[in-house]
């Protein structure tokens, strides 16, 4: 390794370091020298808590100022769990009120019934919820024993996706694969299995991460791997999403910055090379530039869009009361432009709602990632929220015209199971590492024992009122 990288001196360990000492140029690849952090981070973050919190009197102290009633909201035990959960559970209702509204003039134009998608979505919302919850209350070692044969049946996926007769062409892509009614995007699980797999591997390798090519390999050959196959679809959106997990997991580790900037330059370029390649790609970068330029072919979604969101006003023309979401008009209002049909029904107070939402979701996940112990909680944490706010940006950078059409849907808000499932799955994951967190693992397993005491305390008085009872019964000369 060369001298890009310093040494960190004194007893820091990986999960324990500040944020503002993560990225690029940082102490070995997330302290991956320290072997004193071994016992912390191979664990999974059951409940260590910080250096100098532990013992006794600590603890002690710990439990008092979580129970304080005047502690602010933010410094809670649960702030981050329930501001993810808040968040996502909020962008998950705008979701279905605005698929119902978006999608009920095709849904009766091709099904008979203004309530058929969005049933469907509500159907996948149903399973969602569930797995959210499930995922929730797992332990760490689930997720990292799950990344490999994960990221194994998401590959088998993407390579059958491609196969004539298995995939369905849309749109001139294959990315499809039907199953009865329903359609499953192999793309999607890539994200989530990416996640896994690039956080575990980084931290089963965390010794050797001194030297740069462990930092790579296998990480960044698996994941152009995984892009490669997206291309082949191909699906530019969904590779743009597949990408940030590698980039944000490898900037947390501490990849030094020379390094950092020639994989990010290397892709830039060969991103570059791949819209210039097709005439398809090049034409949409340049309609970007101009959609009203030719506004009834290259720019026809994009100048559409522009004028849902301009008709909206600041409060918009009403839910339900959209023009824009009518066959023959905007495209794909229920999928990737659902964000035009909120902004043309809830106006600009809606839209700022809905990035809102967002906000608070980026910013709960990432206090996620900054208060954790656990490496592998820090890489995955991050990872997952870059992932869903980047996905989010690209989608509403489209929308509002700022950036070019790519097909990447509305996270937890746009129309399709396979984009939901994945989506709350993750989301669940970052719930189960908010209750690991070392001030959450304090106060659950203080509430877990008041509740067991207070269990024990009824059954006490409940077996003392039937004794008082069966004595009142009995008859004195029995006694």
């Amino acid at each position: 390794m060369t001298g890009a990288r310093t040494t960190r001196t004194g007893t820091a360990v990986a999960g324990s370091r500040p944020a503002g000492s993560t990225g690029p140029g940082t102490t070995g690849a997330g302290g991956a020298g320290a072997a004193g952090s071994e016992a912390a981070t191979d664990t999974g973050g059951a409940g260590g808590l910080r250096p100098g919190t532990g013992g006794p009197e600590a603890t002690g102290a710990r439990r008092g100022w979580v129970g304080d009633p005047r502690t602010p909201v933010l410094d809670r035990p649960l702030a981050s769990y329930y501001l993810l959960l808040s968040s996502a559970g909020l962008l998950l209702l705008l979701g279905l009120v605005m698929v119902l509204s978006a999608s009920a003039p095709r849904s009766f134009q091709d099904f008979g019934s203004a309530y058929t998608l969005f049933l469907r979505q509500a159907t996948w919302a149903g399973i969602g919820i569930p797995l959210l919850l499930v995922a929730s209350r797992l332990p760490i070692r689930v997720f990292r024993a799950a990344a490999y044969p994960l990221l194994g049946v998401t590959v088998l996926l993407l390579m059958a996706v491609l196969v004539p007769g298995i995939g369905h062409v849309e749109n001139g892509s294959r990315q499809w694969i039907p199953i009865g009614p329903y359609t499953l995007q192999p793309s999607e699980f890539a994200k989530i299995a990416l996640v896994l797999w690039c956080s575990d591997v980084l931290v089963r390798k965390r010794r050797l991460l001194v030297n740069w090519k462990h930092l790579i390999i296998p990480v960044v050959p698996g994941f152009l791997f995984v892009d490669l196959l997206l291309m082949l679809e191909p699906d530019l959106g969904g590779s743009i999403c597949v990408t940030v997990v590698p980039l944000a997991v490898l900037w947390v580790i501490g990849t030094p910055l020379r390094i950092y900037a020639g994989l990010l330059g290397g892709m830039v370029a060969g991103a570059s090379v791949l819209a210039i390649s097709a005439p398809y790609r090049l034409e949409r970068l340049m309609s970007f530039r101009d959609p009203f330029a030719d506004p009834n072919n290259t720019g026809f979604q994009a100048v559409h869009g522009i004028y849902a969101l301009s008709s909206g006003g600041w409060w918009g023309e009403g839910l339900g009361a959209s023009r824009e979401k009518w066959p023959d008009l905007l495209p794909a209002v229920h999928t990737d432009f659902i964000l035009a049909i909120i902004g043309e029904e809830l106006g600009l107070l809606g839209s700022l709602v809905t990035v809102t939402l967002f906000g608070v979701l980026g910013y709960a996940g990432l206090r996620i990632a900054h208060r954790a112990d656990d490496l592998f909680i820090r890489l995955a944490a991050t990872a997952v929220t870059a992932w869903i706010i980047a996905q989010a940006v690209v989608n509403m950078g489209a929308v509002v015209g700022i950036l070019p059409i790519t097909g990447v849907t509305l996270p937890l808000v746009s129309f399709g199971g396979s984009a939901l499932l994945p989506t709350m799955g993750a989301l669940g994951m970052l719930l189960a590492f908010a209750r690991r967190e070392p001030d959450a693992v304090v106060y659950l397993a203080a509430r877990a024992e008041a509740r067991r005491a207070g269990r024990a305390g009824r059954a006490g008085r409940g077996w003392l009122r039937r004794r008082r009872a069966a004595r009142a019964e009995t008859p004195e000369a029995a006694v």
